[in-house]
């Protein structure tokens, strides 16, 4: 049971339930649904809650990231929905996320508090495993799914979504697609020597880029690329994994 994948907004389908396991962190409670899909055990974990009804502000980042590591996850694939800021990447493309801007205001970032503990950082060289990046590439290749390329992911506080003017701000920054999840996801799975990579599904263009932005749009193209994700993650997760092509569990430093 050391491969999980992070759903958000349209991935709660992925499988027949086989278990449900509650999982207690200090930082808090967190249900997993244990999937059979074709054979294979996979931990998923529902971003926003079953009922979609924690806004992104308030997701128990670092209960949900610690809950996954007692289970014994070692291998993570998230999918996030994004808003795209890029031109070249349209509502229904697919962006492998390879590194991040934070705009996030009031979130716990980091399980290294200080106080008994060393001062501790993490290497953010490579946010996202190279490995699992490497791996998602070929096999997407095989089954025929089309990537629409790489790209820098802005994570925005939310639950509002962005203005015009903030949107024009993230693209002169080099961002790519904006959302409002992987910050601090991506961060606390490095900190836990965990491989993450996620994936973008891009939903509809951001503000002040394109028309305007629907709940219908979101919710469609979403749907129409969950299942195919899905399939690629469990075909590299079939084909086995390890860590000797990435630094995931070495990136802690203590001072």
């Amino acid at each position: 049971m050391g491969k999980a994948i992070i759903g958000g907004t349209g991935v709660y389908k992925a499988g027949n339930i086989v278990t449900k396991k509650v999982v207690d962190t200090m930082y808090g409670q967190v249900e997993l649904d244990i999937l059979d899909i074709d054979g294979e055990d996979i931990v998923f974990l529902a971003r926003h809650g079953k009922d979609h009804s924690v806004p992104p502000h308030l997701i128990n980042y670092r209960a949900n990231m610690m809950a996954l590591k007692r289970a014994g996850v070692e291998y993570i694939y998230s999918t996030v929905a994004v808003g795209s800021c890029n031109e070249n990447y349209k509502p229904g493309d697919i962006v492998v996320i390879e590194d991040f801007l934070d705009f996030t205001k009031s979130r716990p970032l980091t399980f290294f508090e200080g106080g008994n503990e060393p001062v501790r950082h993490v290497d953010m060289s490579h946010p996202y495993c190279k490995n699992l990046i490497d791996r998602f590439y070929d096999m997407a290749k095989r089954e025929g799914l089309v990537i629409g390329g790489s790209g820098v992911y802005v994570c925005t506080e939310g639950p509002r979504f962005e203005t015009a003017q903030e949107i024009q701000m993230f693209k002169r920054l080099g961002g790519d697609v904006v959302g409002m999840t992987n910050v601090p996801e991506v961060v606390l799975a490095k900190e836990l020597g965990i491989c993450y990579s996620a994936i973008g599904i891009v939903s509809n263009w951001c503000t002040g880029m394109a028309g305007e932005i629907t709940l219908h749009d979101i919710q469609g193209t979403i749907e129409a690329n969950r299942e195919r994700l899905t399939q690629v993650f469990m075909e590299v997760f079939r084909e086995g994994l390890n860590k000797d092509n990435c630094n995931c569990s070495n990136s802690l430093m203590e001072l």
